[in-house]
This record gives C-alpha cells, structure tokens and sequence, in this order.
C-alpha cells in the first residue's frame, strides 16, 4: 500500500527496496513498517540484476556442511565461522520460503531443483530462476507479496539522508522527496541499501548503489568492518555501458573458458583454472589485460549452440552488440560487483547504534570473509531478514519524539569520487595509490557537497586498505603481496576515519599538502 507520512511515526522504518529490504518487511508482516525507497521498487536494486541464484545445500550429494567449508575456503581466514554456520544452515529452508512466496525456481522433469555449479563450489547448489535471471524473479515476487501486504506502508520516491540520533539511540530518520524534507519518529531503523559499485566508474551495479546506507550509519556513529574487500567479478562484458553488463559465473561452470586474443587459454594451468575463487580469476584477467592482450568468454563449445536457451538474458545483450556466443567469443574484463564489507552487525543485525539494524549487501555479518562465495549473497538477504525482523519485533516500539532539523543535505552525488576510486583502490593496490586517493577524498569528506557522502565511504575504504598491510581475498597491494599469518577483520567509525586520514598526513608526503 502507499500512505502519507502523517501516522507513521513509531513504525520500523526501512530503508531500502531491494530483496533484504523487501523481505525484511514482510517477515515483520503484520506489524505495520514503512518501506523507503528513493525509486520504484526494483529500479535501482542490484537485486534484479542477479544472475546466478542462491547458494543452498539441497542437492542429494550436498550438506550445509560442504557449504560452510567452501565458504570459508573463499573467505580467506576471515569468515565469522559461527555465523556462517547458522546462516549456511539456514539457507535450504530459505529456498523453500521463496518459492512458496510464488518464486518459480527451475526445476528439473522430476520436479527436483536444477541446480548449477559456479566457482569456489565443491557441488552444484546454486538454485537459479530462468537461467540467468534469478534475481528478477525474486524480485517480481517479492515486489508482488509487497504490494499486497497492508502493514507495509511503501513511499517509493523517498530517499534518507540522515539517521536522527541522541546518546547513540536511533531517533529518527530524515529524508525527502520531489516536494521536500520529511521526518519520521521511530527508534527502529534497517538499512538494506545494498552495495558501493557506483563509488566505481567500472562496475555490474546499478549506478544509484554508491552506500549511501553505509554513509547513513556512518553519520550516526556505527562501527564498519572489513570496507577494504571489494570483489571485483572477472567477466563484465567489455564494452560501453555502465553499469557493465555481468556474464555470471555459470556460464564457466558449464565448461566455457577464458582466452585472449590468440586463442590461448591464460587459466588453464591454475588451480581451479576459470573456477577458481573470484579474486584469482579477476587478478589473472586484470593482468592479462596489462600485458596488451584482450580477454574473452568463449562459450562455444560449452554450452555452445545450448546458450541462448540456458542464458536467455545475457544472449539477448550480446546478440545487441553484435555478438552470437554460440559462435563468438565474448569481450570481458573485470568490474566492481560486490562489497564484502559493511555496517558491522551481530547475529540478529544489530549495529553499534542502539536500534539500528542492516541487512543484506549494507551489512558484514560475517559470512563470506576477505572473499564472497558466489550466490551466497541473496542467500544472505534472505536469511538474515528473518532473524532482522524478529529481533525489530521483540524490541518493539519506544517513545517518539521528533528532533527537530534546520536543513535537508543536497541529494548525494558519487560522479566526483568515483575516478579517485578507480584509480586508486582496483583489482590491484598499493600505498602510493591508495595514499593519492586519500588526499583527494579527504577534503571532499569534510564538506557540505552533494559529493561529501560518497567521499566519506571511498575514504573510509581507503583507510582500511591503507591499514592492511597484507593481501587477502578481494584486497591485493602489490606492496604486501603475501597473506599474514594471522587474519584480523578491520573496523572504523567515521570520526575514526577521518582521524586516520589527517594522521596519515605526518607520514605520507603526497597526502600532507591536501590536509593542511
């Protein structure tokens, strides 16, 4: 339903409409929330993008315990095993939650579920929906469900621009729309904003995903953990849209190769080749590329003349550029997809902020570590809004009081950061780079601009990769090659970050002259 602002105030405020937003709101359902999103639902959600599916062990040859190992074998030491392991756990019957919500998953002629194999799996788990376009379905559903719900009050056009708190307690939230600022008293709040690719002018991610969630948290004195990890997918299609379109890992998990120019196969000889963990196989590409050579998707062989039929939405897009992937190679090259990073949280979401809750792609609970395991993502979101809503639920609703507010900050905009970030913090990093990033980003952090916001995350990340000296997972500095011995999650707060940026001043000559 839609409704004014004028009775909402004490409900659960929301915020964001992809699927951890939209299944939050239902799994409270019928405790009456409010749902904001800054466009109609779906059209800015990296949710629908999705192509690979779910990760779920629900395969005859699978167990939740093969799951968890081969997530923490991505996540490269820094996996919260407990968490993993209840989420792991969690995710067979989250599959069935979705289809009972109307999600019409592939199945196979006995009725089983089709499962694919993508990389870092030991077995085919993932659950996927038409091929490659798993995540339009559960966004049609759940989009569907939403808008049938009549305890879920939906402004869509309504974008948050900052938390309201008093003594780190949730207070309220200000946001606006087309005709102006509005405030709701609440002291309950979920950001589910998803990631940070539009802080990158190379990325698979709708361009208005640039954490603003993170920067809302941020603003309100929340911890984040782990901002370094930035995995970069190896097979954006190469070529001028943005956001770039994505050629998921399946389609490698059906057999299709990488090859340059030449024909050679670059991945053959390493561990795992193409389906090696996602950090290995951008890195490789990234280098490739470096050295001159181009780099392509051949699928000819495998699934061949079969594709068009496996991976209906993919062969759309490259037959609109004039490619056929059953007879053509396709142009790739690596690109920002997903942030592994995020609000720091606990078991049931909670942040550092008294009655601040993120989930989804805004939150790091733990699960995937220094390195995502693919399709465990959506998994995620769906998961965790269960044990998101009850734990809203069982704090219920507090006296409200609005704060009052003298201004409206101007609607965020990234274009300023997202050349500082590209060059400085992609698939390959070090001081230099990182520093140079730094000095850019610290002065626009500090200001009242519409670039302010995204300069606070980008430097936020910045200083994270700054403090680690080491590689691992989705963070490579080519100035710390090696892994240490020892895998420690990083945490920062604004104040903190924007501290260590002027500290860094005294030690990094290239950052001084911006900071005095």
């Amino acid at each position: 339903m839609s409704a004014d602002v004028t009775d909402l105030n004490g409900r659960p405020v929301i915020i964001g409409g992809g699927a951890a937003g939209l299944m939050t709101a239902l799994e409270l359902a019928p405790e009456p929330v409010v749902l904001l999103s800054k466009s109609p639902l779906g059209a800015e959600a990296s949710s629908m993008w999705a192509q690979g599916g779910l990760a779920a062990a629900v395969g005859n040859d699978d167990a939740p315990a093969l799951h968890l190992a081969d997530t923490l074998a991505a996540g490269a030491g820094l996996c919260d095993e407990t968490a993993a392991r209840r989420i792991v756990d969690a995710a067979p019957a989250a599959v069935e939650r979705l289809a009972g919500l109307g999600v019409a998953f592939d199945r196979r002629a006995d009725g089983g579920w089709r499962l694919g194999l993508e990389a870092a799996h030991g077995r085919n788990r993932i659950v996927h929906a038409t091929g490659d376009g798993t995540g339009r379905e559960i966004m049609r559903a759940l989009i569907a469900e939403v808008r049938r719900t009549p305890s879920i009050a939906l402004l869509e056009g309504v974008e948050a621009r900052r938390l309201l708190v008093e003594d780190n307690a949730i207070k309220g939230v200000l946001a606006a729309n087309d005709r102006g600022a509005l405030t709701i008293a609440t002291n309950r709040v979920v950001i589910a904003t998803g990631g940070i690719g539009g802080l990158f002018a190379d990325s698979t991610n709708p361009g208005g995903c640039f954490g603003q969630g993170l920067a809302l948290a941020a603003h309100a004195g929340a911890k984040l953990s782990d901002l370094e990890f930035v995995q970069f997918h190896p097979t954006a299609f190469d070529g001028p849209s943005r956001p770039m379109p994505l050629l998921t890992e399946a389609i490698r998990g059906d057999g299709a190769w990488l090859i340059d120019e030449t024909g050679h196969r670059f991945m053959a000889d390493e561990p795992g080749a193409e389906l090696a963990p996602r950090d290995i196989v951008a890195r490789a590409v990234w280098r490739h590329r470096a050295a001159g050579h181009r780099t392509f998707l051949d699928a000819r062989r495998h699934p061949g003349a079969d594709f068009a039929q496996r991976y209906p939405v993919i062969s759309a897009f490259c037959k609109m550029a004039g490619i056929d992937p059953a007879h053509d190679p396709i142009p790739i090259r690596p690109a920002v997809h997903y942030h592994m990073g995020g609000i720091a949280v606990d078991g049931e979401g909670r942040s550092s902020v008294q009655g601040l809750w993120a989930c989804g792609e805004a939150a790091r609970t733990g699960l995937h570590g220094a390195n995502r395991l693919a399709s465990n993502s959506l998994m995620e979101a769906i998961v965790c809004a269960q044990w998101v809503a009850a734990s809203i639920a069982d704090a219920g609703a507090g006296p409200c009081t609005t704060m009052c507010t003298e201004t409206i900050l101007p609607a965020a905009d990234p274009s300023a950061v997202r050349p500082i970030l590209t060059q400085g913090l992609g698939v390959l990093r070090d001081h230099i780079g990182v520093a140079r990033a730094i000095r850019s980003l610290y002065p626009l952090a500090r200001s009242e601009s519409a670039a302010s916001d995204a300069a606070l995350i980008g430097l936020m990340i910045a200083v994270a990769a700054m403090r680690r000296e080491e590689s691992r997972g989705g963070h490579f500095r080519t100035d710390f090659p090696d892994t240490a011995a020892s895998a420690v999650p990083s945490s920062l707060t604004r104040n903190e970050a924007l501290a260590a940026a002027r500290e860094l001043a005294e030690s990094v000559p290239s950052v001084r002259s911006a900071l005095s």
